[in-house]
């Protein structure tokens, strides 16, 4: 964007803060602009037909929330919800719609980003059907681990409940449930309350690559 453009969407956008558990937007919601993450973390999920929850990805600081369903003008085909608390920045649809039908090199930039959420979603497919369901969950420890870090007791900064671990991975809450009580045996993670600290992390990288 040039300065001019730049400004516009900046004297446009307005500040949002929502608590742990908050919906940012949920299914099938029209919206009339998107959301950028300033703090905190979202769980982008869909419902499935038997009610089951599958969380499809984690949005951090600097996603974009809502970009598809503005740019084709159709309900959100997922829900949005805070795992932390949060602050986002809302720009309406307008700002965003006038610059891409204007600048060509911010159109070609969205498309990038549309494309990588599509290389993502490509990538869930594909763990869904190739890995089981231990290997999704030490997988999932190791990437909360690399991308949220640790809090100063060596737990993981960012807590997920079983159920959302379950709902990442794809598999009901009890397996996932027996699943890190087993690691909890062989030593790879330790837990307090609700909080999970890595151990051994070699380990738990073998298993999530099945050896």
């Amino acid at each position: 964007m040039n300065k001019e453009e730049l400004k516009r969407v900046s004297d446009s956008k307005t500040t949002k803060t929502l608590k742990k558990g908050e919906t940012i937007f949920g299914e099938e919601d029209k919206l009339n602009g998107v959301y950028c993450v300033r703090d905190g973390v979202s769980k982008l999920s869909k419902l499935s037909p038997n009610g089951k929850d599958q969380i499809v990805k984690l949005a951090t600081k600097g996603a974009l929330l809502g970009q598809r369903s503005v740019i084709t003008e159709e309900v959100t085909n997922l829900s949005a919800i805070a795992v932390s608390d949060m602050e986002l920045c809302f720009i309406p649809k307008d700002a965003i719609v006038d610059t891409l039908n204007t600048n060509p090199n911010f159109a070609v930039e969205v498309l990038r980003h549309m494309a990588h959420d599509l290389k993502e979603a490509d990538d869930v497919i594909v763990n869904m059907s190739q890995k089981t369901v231990k290997q999704r969950i030490a997988e999932a420890f190791i990437y909360l681990e690399e991308n949220f870090g640790e809090d100063k007791y060596g737990y993981l900064a960012l807590t997920l409940s079983r159920e959302d671990m379950a709902n990442v991975v794809g598999t009901a809450t009890e397996s996932a449930i027996r699943i890190i009580s087993d690691f909890k045996k062989l030593g790879l993670i330790k837990t307090s309350s609700k909080k999970v600290a890595i151990e051994d992390r070699n380990a738990l990288k073998e298993v999530a690559k099945g050896d």
